[in-house]
């Protein structure tokens, strides 16, 4: 049995869009199979953005995101779902995690510029929803928006193997295919993949 943490990273705290209805079928994969499930809601936190280098190397934690703290610390396996923006992940979620990934916690700076990677030991699923198609984020825009965290944000704390699902074209899609896509998301549910 794995731990499992989800990060809905949809900043409307209303829910009912894509992204909430596949975090929910992951959920239901997960608990289904066995694992212990925690979640955030990100859209749901009062916290304010960290404005300098200061606050991000020193500023005490929001009390709202203590319990987000605890829950990947005991997490295994971290699923984050969010809608593209302008090319990236909203603002909040980036805010929540420059909030959570700071030193200290996720990494710490060692001499010469090095740091030292602190989350080893878990994997993580990235599940990103946009109006473009998959293939034109992946071969035209190279995917930069989802490498940003993948890579410069989740491997660089350690995390591995971290694995992503690219589901775009939302809009136009019919009820078969977001079927479809609610299906393969209980199936990585079940296997904490």
């Amino acid at each position: 049995m794995t731990t499992i943490l989800i990060l809905q990273g949809h900043p409307d705290p209303a829910g009912g869009h894509l992204c909430h209805a596949l975090a929910d079928s992951y959920a239901a994969g997960a608990a289904a199979a066995g694992h212990r499930v925690l979640r955030v809601e990100v859209g749901a936190l009062p916290f304010e953005m960290l404005r300098s280098q200061e606050d991000f190397l020193s500023a005490p934690l929001p009390a709202a995101l203590a319990e987000a703290r605890r829950a990947l610390e005991e997490a295994g396996h971290l699923a984050i779902f969010f809608p593209l923006w302008l090319g990236g992940m909203p603002a909040l979620l980036k805010g929540f995690l420059e909030q959570l990934m700071r030193p200290g916690f996720a990494f710490d700076y060692l001499p010469g510029g090095r740091t030292r990677a602190r989350l080893k030991g878990r994997s993580a699923r990235v599940v990103v929803t946009m109006g473009m198609p998959a293939a034109v984020f992946r071969l035209w825009f190279l995917s930069a928006g989802l490498s940003a965290l993948t890579r410069n944000v989740l491997g660089c704390t350690g995390m591995a193997p971290v694995r992503s699902t690219v589901i775009g074209a939302v809009e136009q899609a019919g009820q078969a295919r977001r079927t479809a896509w609610l299906a393969r998301m209980e199936a990585l549910g079940r296997a904490a993949a």
